[in-house]
């Protein structure tokens, strides 16, 4: 496998990572890669970086971004963003990786990019409804700020510095796992 195909890789879990925090955010900031030519992508998947991509996707990001500091609509999109967070995931993984087997590309795409982004997207879902319940959506716009701050920083590091992007995942899904460790209920002992 060649150094591109690596990269190319990284780079494709790193923005399905970014995909579970913000639909949007890591598309459009893999179009503007594409748009001033930092990334390649595949062939079929060159539309992305076009003026009109990076236009619609440009609204449709600051349409999200804006939408999630809404408390209760928060939610509601989180219900429909999640099976979008995997579709997503899936797409940004096969837009970037290239040189290998289309068969390859495809499980590669659907397991790590797809399957990275709903991890993640659930997760924050889950996070946002426990929020909802708790503060009565107060807390949820601070959520909302993290979530997208965090797309943003993942999505750069992704397109840059990709592998400090998998480290990143790989802290992230540790914290995850503490915060889930934390609020699991208990067994009753009798």
């Amino acid at each position: 496998m060649s150094p591109e195909t690596i990269f190319s890789i990284l780079v494709g879990i790193g923005l399905a990572a970014s995909v579970g925090f913000r639909i949007f955010v890591p598309l459009f900031a893999l179009s503007l890669a594409s748009y001033f030519n930092i990334i390649p992508l595949n062939e079929s998947w060159q539309w992305v970086g076009s003026t009109t991509a990076l236009i619609i996707l440009g609204v449709a990001t600051l349409v999200e971004i804006f939408a999630y500091f809404i408390p209760f609509l928060d939610n509601l999109l989180d219900t429909i963003a999640v099976p979008l967070a995997a579709v997503a995931g899936t797409a940004v993984m096969v837009a970037t990786v290239s040189d290998l087997d289309p068969t390859f590309t495809w499980a590669l795409a659907i397991i790590a990019g797809g399957g990275t982004a709903a991890a993640i997207k659930g997760s924050t879902s889950t996070t946002r409804l426990a929020s909802t319940t708790t503060t009565a959506g107060i807390a949820n716009p601070v959520i909302s700020t993290v979530e997208t701050g965090t797309s943003i920083i993942m999505s750069v590091f992704s397109i840059f510095i990709p592998v400090v992007a998998i480290l990143l995942i790989v802290l992230i899904f540790w914290i995850l796992f503490k915060v889930f460790k934390i609020f699991k209920p208990s067994k009753y002992v009798k």
